[in-house]
């Protein structure tokens, strides 16, 4: 998830523009008074054991906007721990919000870039599941550099999944789907539990976000894609 600066032509491209956005009055106390609870530092590599006190299986979600996907996942699920990447301020706020107000102590954050996270932080076949629900699909053709879902992206993935790991992926908006699925389907360390090799129904266990729904109601479609590490 990268930004191009325009003034450095070392700098990575990421699939992110970093924007500020309005932060309730809410977020803003999460912020300041539960930000050593729940985030990370992004400069440390990660010691599970200590951070979750206990070795369960550690699931990760990329760009969780405002957390609402991630608390009920964390909720429905108290035998794993999770790990939630955002850029964005307000969202992380927030998903502490949540997680304050449910009690809900299987969940991190990192408000930093999640491919370095991903690259410097967290162990090499230390995750269960990688997730990125919805992520921005730089619609315009000379965008399409941004988008995270890439050969590089897959070679990180496949080093931080064992076998029998899982990436899944969804999103509303066609041609990024149907990117992601090429560019999957080509990588013989992933193998697509689709049963006709494309898309999946959206597992029972994805629960469904605002957002979501109300694409749905106008019609929308929404692609889900899981795949297996092999």
């Amino acid at each position: 998830m990268y930004l191009m600066s325009e003034q450095s032509p070392t700098r990575k491209i990421r699939s992110f523009i970093r924007r500020q956005g309005r932060i309730t009055q809410g977020q803003e106390f999460a912020l300041e008074n539960h930000w050593d609870n729940y985030c990370l530092a992004p400069y440390k590599a990660l010691d599970v054991r200590q951070v979750f006190g206990r070795h369960a299986p550690l699931c990760v979600e990329i760009g969780f906007g405002n957390g609402e996907c991630l608390a009920k996942l964390a909720a429905a699920n108290p035998d794993k721990d999770y790990i939630g990447i955002e850029v964005h301020r307000p969202g992380v706020g927030h998903l502490m919000m949540q997680l304050e107000q449910q009690g809900l102590q299987n969940v991190r954050v990192y408000c930093h870039d999640a491919i370095e996270i991903l690259t410097n932080n967290l162990p090499d076949n230390s995750l269960s599941a990688v997730h990125l629900f919805f992520p921005d699909p730089w619609h315009k053709r000379k965008h399409h550099k941004r988008r995270i879902v890439q050969a590089s992206f897959l070679n990180l993935l496949a080093s931080k999944l064992p076998p029998g790991g899982y990436f899944h992926a969804a999103t509303d908006w066609e041609h990024y789907a149907k990117a992601m699925l090429e560019v999957l389907s080509a990588d013989n360390r992933f193998t697509n539990t689709s049963l006709t090799d494309t898309y999946c129904e959206r597992p029972a266990h994805r629960p469904l976000t605002k957002f979501e729904q109300r694409g749905l109601r106008l019609g929308h479609g929404v692609w889900d894609l899981i795949f297996i590490r092999s």
